[in-house]
């Protein structure tokens, strides 16, 4: 073989070798790991905290969607990004589903992608930044910093038609809660402390009301219902009104175990949060973390990164999105 014709096979070598995708199928997908963007985009991680914050102080409620948006994303077969779908002519966007309801601030998870692809275009996911902004928005709360794993990659399609196989209703029983936490790996306590998040934010009348009108639900603390009944006067609310009870009138803006001093003294605003204050399975765990803010922050953070890491797409599978609302589209 001539010496022109090595080097031409030696180059072809070379190209075929450096061209190949990151993750080839015969090499073995890494999956979640520690600081996965450590060396194709090392300020990822700095640049989404700082956006969190910045946005944090702008519009407080924003952390309150960063937490309900892992859940409502990674409990639904994937954490995947599927969440931020939009709706298109031939499927319906999870946000637009009844389990959904109250979500908001999807479009300051655009802020935050926008500010990562102007530092590394195309390389961190939309699923990525949105278990990373529920991460960040947790310390912005008084949480616990939970170090998590990433490498995720985003789905292509929306979940809209399975979404209430996965995600309980507001005042679902406890025992379909714990059975859906366990399908994911969350265990009793896990689960318990999961609720938790109820500490912050807010419920719409809309899902409470039938435990005012037309009778009071004698469980109920009859000094807290006094102030459900005037934060929600009427038995059907005006869908186009705001109105809604606080989850913890003392500390509405910080994720703290208050919660289960509420709910043990019958103020709990859902179903739920009062059969976890009396079920034989949940009430020893809900006392525990009434007493413990660390044990409830390590039940929390034990339960969150589970939850974080429920079957993602790594390596080849998937997508990065340009774009958290749509697919890329497919040439």
């Amino acid at each position: 073989m001539g010496a022109k014709a090595l080097f031409f096979f030696a180059l072809l070598s070379f190209l075929a070798v450096s061209l190949r995708p990151a993750f080839a199928e015969d090499e073995e997908d890494p999956g979640l790991i520690m600081n996965f963007y450590r060396d194709t985009c090392p300020q990822a991680e700095d640049i989404i905290r700082e956006q969190v914050k910045l946005l944090y102080k702008r519009h407080k409620n924003t952390a309150f969607s960063w937490l309900r948006n892992i859940f409502h994303d990674c409990a639904v077969q994937s954490c995947d990004a599927s969440l931020l779908l939009d709706s298109t002519r031939r499927t319906l966007s999870e946000k637009e589903t009844d389990r959904s309801f109250g979500l908001r601030n999807f479009r300051y998870l655009d802020t935050i992608k926008e500010a990562v692809e102007r530092e590394c275009p195309g390389v961190v996911s939309c699923a990525d930044i949105l278990v990373l902004s529920a991460r960040d928005g947790i310390v912005a709360l008084g949480g616990p910093h939970i170090p998590l794993k990433t490498g995720r990659r985003d789905g292509r399609k929306s979940r809209a038609d399975v979404i209430e196989q996965y995600l309980p209703d507001h005042n679902e029983s406890i025992t379909v809660v714990l059975e859906r936490f366990a399908a994911i790996g969350i265990d009793t306590a896990g689960g318990v402390a999961l609720l938790g998040a109820h500490s912050v934010g807010r419920t719409h009348c809309v899902k409470l009301v039938h435990r005012l009108y037309p009778e009071v639900d004698p469980v109920l603390n009859p000094d807290h219902v006094e102030h459900m009944l005037h934060k929600c006067p009427d038995s059907i609310p005006d869908p186009k009104a705001v109105q809604y009870v606080r989850n913890d009138r003392c500390t509405p803006m910080i994720l703290d175990n208050n919660y289960y001093r509420n709910i043990l003294d019958n103020k709990g605003l859902l179903i739920v949060d009062h059969q976890l204050a009396t079920d034989k399975r949940t009430k020893p765990y809900a006392k525990k973390m009434a007493k413990s803010q660390d044990y409830f922050f390590k039940e929390f953070a034990r339960a969150i990164t589970i939850l974080s890491e429920n079957n993602p797409l790594t390596g080849t599978k998937g997508e990065i999105r340009k774009q958290c609302n749509v697919a890329n589209k497919l040439h």
